[in-house]
């Protein structure tokens, strides 16, 4: 019913509702995250991040349901299994838009562990938004260009220590980390630029996915791979809040985390190039994967 009123009507209506939802559950996050930094007791600070984490679900479990009242989209989803509890997953996907992170969610909030991105640390200073992902502790990670690595060598390795002390923070929590493996979204221009040997993808870049594998160690139990599509056309947030997205396909598969996956992928050369066959062929599965399901 609600999907089915008026353009005019119904978009404000749904900005007005996100905004609130925004509001309402950052509020709490912000005043359970003050006491947590208050009172640094380790079990205090577990309960605080476990209550933040439950504060994060609602907050998305929330919007889940907006999107279900006020758009008809049509959700197409294999592979959502029962996921066993207690387990930490390295979650691989494609990325399209900004919608990716929205079907991310709806796919897995409160299946897996709470799903934490690895984002720009230009995005800390997004209001509200950007303190509450602080508080959730979302890595955030500043990248370098060849051209600033070249001036600058001593900044080599930044970006490896800066995903191991963000997974350090996951040792003593249930954890679910999302990696976009091409590292940016796809684009005609981009795919053009790279000159990408895959149809639908753009090149993955293998060492972010060995650094996360490397600074969780065993933590990790397993991997899924996921691929995302939008049958109607990429879409973005825009599109998907004012329900112009006609469909999202998702394809999940649960990957063991073989010994040969890990490893030092600045140090090993051996290492390195097995890693990045195996990205690689990962890549070229997903490729055929998305030309079927589109």
């Amino acid at each position: 019913m609600l999907a089915s009123l008026p353009r005019l009507i119904r978009l404000p209506l749904v900005m007005l509702l996100l905004a609130g939802n925004i509001v309402l559950h950052v509020l709490p996050l912000f005043a359970l995250t003050l006491a947590k930094l208050l009172l640094p007791l380790r079990g205090f600070r577990r309960a605080c991040s476990r209550g933040l984490v439950a504060i994060a679900e609602s907050w998305i479990g929330f919007n889940n349901r907006l999107f279900g009242w006020f758009t008809r989209i049509r959700w197409q989803m294999e592979g959502l299994t029962e996921f066993r509890p207690g387990r930490n997953y390295l979650v691989l996907c494609n990325h399209q838009s900004w919608a990716d992170i929205p079907a991310l969610q709806k796919a897995f909030n409160r299946r897996i562990p709470f799903l934490r991105f690895f984002l720009k640390s230009q995005l800390i200073w997004v209001p509200l938004l950007g303190p509450a992902w602080w508080a959730l502790d979302f890595p955030f990670m500043k990248r370098y260009s060849k051209e600033t690595l070249a001036k600058h060598p001593e900044l080599r390795g930044k970006d490896r220590d800066a995903t191991r002390r963000a997974c350090e923070k996951f040792s003593h929590m249930p954890v679910s980390v999302m990696n976009f493996v091409e590292g940016t979204r796809f684009t005609p221009g981009k795919h053009r630029a790279q000159e990408s040997p895959y149809q639908h993808l753009l090149r993955p870049k293998a060492g972010g996915v060995a650094f996360v594998l490397d600074a969780m160690g065993e933590a990790l139990h397993a991997i899924l791979d996921v691929t995302i599509v939008y049958p109607t056309g990429v879409a973005n947030m825009m599109d998907l809040i004012s329900g112009r997205i006609g469909e999202v396909r998702m394809h999940v598969r649960e990957l063991p985390i073989d010994a040969e996956l890990r490893g030092d992928y600045e140090n090993d050369p051996a290492y390195r190039e097995r890693f990045q066959a195996w990205v690689n062929t990962l890549w070229a599965d997903k490729d055929a994967r998305i030309a079927q399901m589109l």
